[in-house]
């Protein structure tokens, strides 16, 4: 009997094409996985079980079945984006319980592929910080279950690194995509801005948050990307020759990058190295004003995000997100901080293809109510552990995380990748390089 959970979506919608398996077994699968595992995990906010193998079912009766790029692949969806008849909370007891009339945008597309949605994942509240834990539930790391998942794509981080679903869908403002991947070990691309559509009505914190896939193989991902973007999936094509820059350099000052984090950059730029690519220790140069224009526009999306909100159904710290990030509402709106910094950078980016990072400072913290805790205490954790990712935001421009190699632990390590607009291919292409080079274990062994 051939086992479907743990395979790719590519080689799930390949088999479903191909009428090796019906949409229905594949969903059934990864149903039963869920079922398993959740309970200690955390991944899953709701679970669509009847829904989804009635829309299994659906998609198997398509027309054009043999041309889906997604077909039958069991995929899960970020609890801040409308799946249509299901509630969207957002991680908070602040929202309503009430069934979204249409899907997001993304989701629409994942579905016209052929995925078909098993469920909603868990979020901070809001989605402001990285630990994925609330009111409504913790999402924990497959691989050390005694941490977080990271955060705010927690959820949807976990269901694909425990092989519950084979792809997710999550959002990135901060850093949101890539500091759970890094954790859990997956393969993801903040892509830049209007790649992919942020869709109308919804927070896109002033156009720094972007959606995007999560996946364990840069085919995947690139697949996924492919979907969302509304785009013919394209095959990897070879990068050619780079000139990559390797920063082991934390942007934020006073912030420093662990011991295995850095290393793991060292580990990567040796395999681009070996690949042929023109690879050099270069910083590029981060203001020094940084950390706060990271801290304004944080603060200040949240404080659009909650202003709708009953605050007394808040948590603490949330709370004190939004009173803080009140006064910067227009400011973040107006966007010349960002320019700026996307002005000083520019020239970099001129001189290097590729900005090489790790992509995280150190591991993610134990699980737990982070929630219940102060404000300055959830500052502190988040910023020390992912100090890399927000300049990304603020410029809008393509960020990957790419496992490579482990921590002393056996959990996963990761690097980060960027580019200057429009470049997603190539990071995917040069993305796919470390992957062949230094394959990784794409399943936590859960169980």
């Amino acid at each position: 009997m051939t086992t479907w959970a743990g395979r790719t979506a590519a080689e799930i919608s390949a088999a479903v094409r191909e009428k090796r398996v019906t949409p229905r077994e594949v969903v059934a699968e990864h149903l039963e996985r869920i079922r398993r595992l959740d309970g200690r995990l955390g991944a899953f906010r709701l679970v669509r079980a009847e829904r989804a193998l009635a829309e299994a079912d659906e998609v198997a009766a398509r027309a054009d079945l043999a041309e889906l790029p997604l077909a039958g692949v069991p995929v899960a969806v970020k609890d801040n984006l409308a799946v249509r008849g299901e509630s969207r909370r957002v991680g908070s007891a602040a929202t309503p319980d009430t069934p979204a009339a249409r899907d997001h945008v993304t989701v629409a597309r994942l579905r016209a592929a052929g995925a078909v949605v098993v469920g909603l994942t868990n979020v901070p509240e809001l989605c402001v910080f990285g630990t994925t834990d609330g009111v409504l539930g913790t999402a924990r790391n497959p691989w050390d279950p005694a941490r977080s998942a990271g955060g705010s794509s927690g959820g949807s981080a976990t269901a694909v690194a425990a092989g519950m679903v084979p792809i997710a869908l999550g959002n990135d403002g901060m850093g949101s995509l890539r500091i759970p991947a890094a954790n859990c070990g997956l393969v993801t691309i903040k892509p830049g801005r209007g790649v992919v559509p942020t869709g109308a009505g919804d927070s896109d914190w002033f156009g720094m948050s972007e959606n995007g896939p999560l996946a364990t193989t840069v085919e995947d991902a690139r697949l996924m990307l492919a979907v969302l973007a509304g785009t013919a999936p394209a095959p990897p094509s070879a990068p050619g020759a780079l000139k990559v820059a390797v920063s082991l350099r934390s942007p934020l000052a006073g912030v420093t990058v662990g011991r295995p984090y850095a290393a793991a950059a060292r580990d990567a730029a040796g395999l681009l190295m070996r690949a042929g690519h023109q690879v050099r220790r270069a910083d590029p140069p981060y203001p020094l004003s940084l950390a706060a224009t990271s801290l304004m526009h944080w603060t200040a999306g949240t404080a659009a995000d909650a202003r709708p909100l009953d605050p007394r159904l808040l948590t603490r710290r949330t709370r004190v997100h939004a009173r803080l990030g009140r006064p910067f509402v227009s400011a973040a709106g107006a966007g010349a901080a960002r320019e700026r910094l996307r002005h000083r950078l520019e020239p970099f980016f001129a001189e290097y293809d590729v900005l090489l990072t790790p992509a995280l400072a150190r591991r993610s913290p134990k699980a737990g109510p982070w929630h219940e805790r102060g404000w300055l205490s959830n500052l502190l954790v988040n910023t020390s552990c992912s100090p890399l990712t927000p300049a990304w935001n603020l410029t809008g421009w393509p960020a990957m995380a790419v496992p490579c190699g482990t921590l002393p632990s056996g959990a996963p390590r990761a690097v980060q990748l960027v580019g200057r607009p429009g470049t997603e291919d190539r990071l995917l292409a040069v993305a796919g390089q470390l992957e062949a080079r230094n394959p990784w274990r794409r399943t936590a062994p859960v169980g």
